[in-house]
């Protein structure tokens, strides 16, 4: 199948596109510079250097790619998430708006039949059953910045799931770790578990799904190959509170156990929706995704995952000598 990944050298787009390469399939991956370009040639794709925002050049890039399926792995979020900064979530909010309508309308003049996107898996209501499903309802509204983020994803959501001749599906994936993450070697998280700056809020009972990048990507292709329209959670096994999978986390990466502060605190340092995470946040089934997709991850619980991607990333990383 041609396959056209928008956000080919990103942490989820890099795997994907080794992965569909290995599957058979003809890649063409766009990004936007050059230097990433290399990183999509190097796993045996095609690239192109396009910015999504140049409707033009993108409707050009996909003519000619003449892709079958279209993968939108689109965002721009910074290295540190500031859940006070207002401007947290604005370049990706543009991408997943403006830049999901260039993305529909150019891949069904190229002839695409499907187009797959990414979303979350962490934008269910803080109330009702611990564990989602897609029959649930994502949040009409939470407070600023993530609100944007979850009026955000409506529209885009809606947009695929209802855009006419096209089989869209939406992907809510958990929270990424592993390679290029915040959860792996180098990102933030990982830093701060270590100087002992992720602490647990309160009591800790906020539910975390999470899932590997690697697992992701293996979803993903299940998703371009095969699978009815609509919304698939993506996660791992195990739904998990902050209070069991932060200590985890600090025990991977080598660190001291975490301390612990008060919800007040949270929200006076790190904002409401960080402290709602922690102590409110429902994690979601990957049951859909098993069934209708044949899929499984092979990182079935973050309990292991957390070290075995560490210690592999700490092994595979460039000696300083």
């Amino acid at each position: 199948m041609r396959v056209f990944v928008a956000g080919a050298s990103g942490a989820i787009g890099r795997p994907l596109v080794a992965k569909l390469v290995a599957g058979g399939h003809e890649v063409t991956g766009m990004t936007r510079s050059e230097a990433k370009a290399e990183y999509v040639r190097r796993a045996g794709a095609q690239a192109v250097v396009v910015d999504v925002f140049d409707r033009d050049a993108l409707h050009s890039a996909l003519a000619e790619a003449r892709p079958e399926a279209v993968v939108h792995q689109l965002t721009s979020l910074p290295d540190r998430m500031n859940f006070r900064s207002p401007d947290l979530y604005a370049a990706t909010n543009r991408l997943r708006t403006e830049g999901t309508r260039n993305l529909l309308d150019g891949a069904r003049a190229a002839g695409a039949r499907r187009f797959v996107s990414q979303s979350i898996a962490f934008a269910y209501p803080s109330e009702g059953v611990l564990v989602k499903t897609e029959e649930d309802p994502i949040l009409a509204d939470a407070a600023e910045p993530f609100g944007s983020g979850v009026r955000t994803l409506h529209e885009m959501e809606s947009a695929v799931l209802g855009a006419d001749g096209i089989e869209g599906l939406v992907l809510r994936y958990g929270f990424f770790y592993g390679p290029g993450t915040h959860y792996g070697e180098g990102g933030y998280l990982v830093k701060d578990v270590r100087r002992r700056r992720l602490p647990i809020v309160g009591r800790g009972t906020g539910l975390f799904s999470f899932i590997h990048v690697d697992d992701a990507a293996d979803a993903t292709v299940a998703a371009v190959e095969r699978g009815a329209p609509g919304v698939y959670n993506v996660t791992d096994d195990d739904p998990a509170p902050m209070n069991e999978w932060v200590p985890a986390l600090a025990e991977a990466a080598g660190a001291k156990r975490p301390l612990r502060v008060p919800v007040w605190l949270a929200r006076l340092v790190a904002g409401g929706q960080m402290a709602t995470f922690a102590t409110q946040l429902r994690g979601a089934s990957n049951e859909k995704a098993k069934r209708e997709l044949g899929w499984e991850p092979a990182h079935p619980s973050w309990r292991t995952g957390f070290a075995e991607s560490l210690s592999a990333e700490s092994t595979e990383a460039p000696s300083d000598a």
